[in-house]
């Protein structure tokens, strides 16, 4: 038979389970008890008469006395002016009630406001946006995106950014103060919690978010958080009913599967990294600004590219449109299937439900110039001349991680037959470095345009690379090292670049220099290396993360850009267009392009590779109306399928 509670025990409970209940049951506990008391002194004093009445009073009515009561609870010096020691006993009963509910009753608001200040600071409060873009995850590349979103928002009054990490809040709030620099009324909302869990999902309504951006964390099961994030949103039991818009990476082709089979309901654009900046490295490597022009289409600095559907061209052909427009830049045709197409064939009809993508400054000034005739000079273009059959090539590639696979992969579409490649690496650094030479072994056998050798040796050592004559190389790729902290690996880099570039300054041949640096702030030191070109591969990632988060037709977009078959962006001699020496405005640079079935897009001087304001002298969408004087090291910026 189980023990018997006593009253004492029930009570204990009783108080126990009402103290737990929070700042609101106290304060309304504290509220009652305040009310008995004071109906208690003045029912008291009403029915004791004369007894307990103020000195000189025939008595006081229940009303009157519940009101003196309730005014010395509130205010214990209102009961120095009482006469009559009944009335005072009770009033000084009433005022010790009193001091003690106030003293607790201001003791509960403060532990009550300092645990909600606890809560907003853990971040688990309830974020009540609609529109917003929704960031999942923390990384480095989450700066990046933050400033980009924000230069898109630049115009717009109630923009939002809500970032969900396992993370505390003041500090990515502190890290976002030290590293974004605020643009337009853009407002970065902050919360604490997983974005793999469904209940802490909830906390930024991801069913009111126009599109949400799944950051991989850093490690090696990061395609694996990925998923597990997307199945959350996707999956939820109070999802919406419309399609996500969802942006995100993959690291491992294989679970590019596994992303597309959860996209059957919601459009999910995953970007395969490695393959990706082995591909930007590759085209790089061969062709100095490449990464430059990139960098310039892919962010939303300066011009972007914007989708149009212009009545007045419909019917006529692509070669067309690409002169129709004085101050945007056409690139290629969206049908209304969603492909995209780079520089199709310029006898290609613009059909009624195609749309013209190009790169222009906003999306308002994407318009026909109108003009009926256009201001070519034809005296100026030069003759196409027969392609000549290009000479092996010898690269140096310095480094190793595990993009470097993929990397020699991609330059083997590139190269011409009988290249020839050399990799040396450290084996000190990491486990995946000593496994490099059974990597190339394996992967040698597939290759048909190179041929790749590897050799052990400390890539910063200046003997070394005055031992392998690295002056001898046409192109040479510096790797970070992925087995190394990110600062300690960029540091390594640098003093290789330093040793690279005295010793180009001493040989009389040039050879480009393309390098990978893990963080962006890093490429500031670097400049004194003089450098061709940078591949910052997080930094570029975010860039197109961003810039897919506001509009997700550019995916098709940018999968042509990058994709090896078809057309590509290349850099060609101005002197293969035009006249050099002499001024020539664009028009007449698209029209040389265009007899060569190519589409120009910009170009890059020589004279300005050195400036960063000046985007290392590329310059995409000029006006084509403007003259420029084109020198022998100039290039013309192009799409084209060869």
């Amino acid at each position: 038979m189980p023990p018997k509670r006593t009253f004492k025990q029930r009570f204990q409970y009783f108080f126990d389970n009402f103290m737990s209940k929070g700042t609101i049951a106290l304060i309304g506990g504290l509220g009652l008890v305040s009310l008995l008391l004071i109906l208690l002194a003045g029912l008291v004093i009403s029915l004791g008469g004369r007894l307990l009445a103020p000195e000189g009073s025939e008595g006081m009515g229940f009303v009157e006395a519940a009101w003196e009561s309730l005014m010395r609870t509130l205010d214990a010096g209102t009961m120095g002016g009482d006469v009559g020691w009944g009335f005072r006993l009770v009033m000084l009963a009433v005022t010790l009630g009193g001091v003690f509910i106030v003293s607790t009753l201001i003791g509960v608001l403060t532990a009550g406001v300092e645990g909600k200040l606890e809560e907003l600071r853990k971040g688990r409060s309830q974020v009540l946006e609609r529109g917003h873009t929704l960031i999942l995850g923390w990384s480095p590349q989450v700066f990046t995106i933050l400033s980009e979103l924000m230069e898109a928002n630049a115009n717009q009054k109630k923009a939002r950014l809500v970032i969900l990490a396992d993370k505390d809040k003041v500090e990515m709030e502190e890290e976002i103060r030290a590293r974004v620099e605020t643009v337009g009324s853009t407002r970065v909302i902050c919360r604490s919690g997983s974005p793999m869990d469904p209940a802490d999902l909830e906390i930024v309504s991801p069913q009111e978010a126009k599109s949400i951006i799944v950051l991989p964390p850093e490690g090696d099961d990061a395609d694996t958080a990925v998923i597990k994030t997307v199945l959350a949103i996707t999956n939820a039991p109070n999802r919406r009913e419309a399609p996500y818009h969802i942006v995100t990476q993959i690291r491992d082709e294989k679970n590019m599967e596994v992303i597309r089979l959860l996209g059957q309901r919601d459009n999910i654009q995953a970007l395969l990294t490695g393959g990706l900046i082995a591909r930007v490295t590759a085209q790089t490597s061969r062709q100095r600004g490449l990464s430059t022009v990139y960098t310039e289409l892919f962010n939303f600095g300066g011009d972007e590219i914007y989708f149009t559907q212009e009545p007045t061209l419909m019917g006529k052909t692509y070669g067309e449109a690409l002169l129709a427009y004085e101050t945007s830049a056409v690139m290629g045709i969206r049908t209304a299937d969603g492909r995209a197409t780079l520089n199709p064939p310029m006898d290609t009809i613009l059909g009624a439900d195609d749309q013209l993508f190009a790169l222009s400054a906003d999306d308002d000034t994407l318009v026909v110039s109108g003009k009926s005739s256009l201001p070519i000079d034809e005296s100026a273009i030069q003759p196409a001349a027969a392609v000549k059959a290009e000479a092996p090539e010898k690269c140096l590639v310095l480094g190793w991680n595990g993009c470097a696979p993929v990397i020699l992969c991609e330059l083997d579409h590139y190269v011409p037959a009988g290249s020839q490649v050399l990799v040396v690496a450290d084996p000190r650094v990491s486990d995946e470095v000593k496994e490099a030479e059974k990597v190339l072994r394996r992967i040698n056998r597939k290759f048909s345009n190179q041929k790749v050798t590897f050799q052990e040796g400390d890539t910063t050592d200046r003997e070394l690379l005055e031992s392998i004559r690295a002056a001898d190389y046409d192109h040479v790729i510096v790797l970070s090292y992925a087995g190394l902290e990110v600062q300690q690996a960029d540091a390594k880099t640098l003093v290789t670049l330093l040793h690279l570039r005295d010793i180009a300054e001493r040989d009389e041949t040039p050879f480009s220099i393309v390098s990978e640096m893990r963080d962006l702030r890093n490429r500031q030191l670097a400049e004194v290396t003089r450098v061709d070109d940078f591949i910052v591969s997080d930094h570029l990632i975010s860039l197109m993360m961003a810039q897919l988060a506001e509009d997700p037709r550019l995916f098709a977009v940018f999968a042509d850009i990058l994709d090896p078959e078809g057309a590509e962006i290349y850099l060609k001699p101005a002197g293969g267009y035009v006249k050099l020496g002499q001024p020539v405005n664009f028009y007449t640079v698209v029209e040389a392009a265009r007899r060569r079935g190519e589409t120009a897009i910009g170009y890059r001087l020589a004279a300005e590779a050195g400036e960063a304001a000046k985007s290392y002298g590329v310059h995409t969408n000029p006006n084509k109306s403007e003259r420029v004087t084109f020198a022998a090291e100039d290039k013309i910026i192009v799409v084209a399928n060869e």
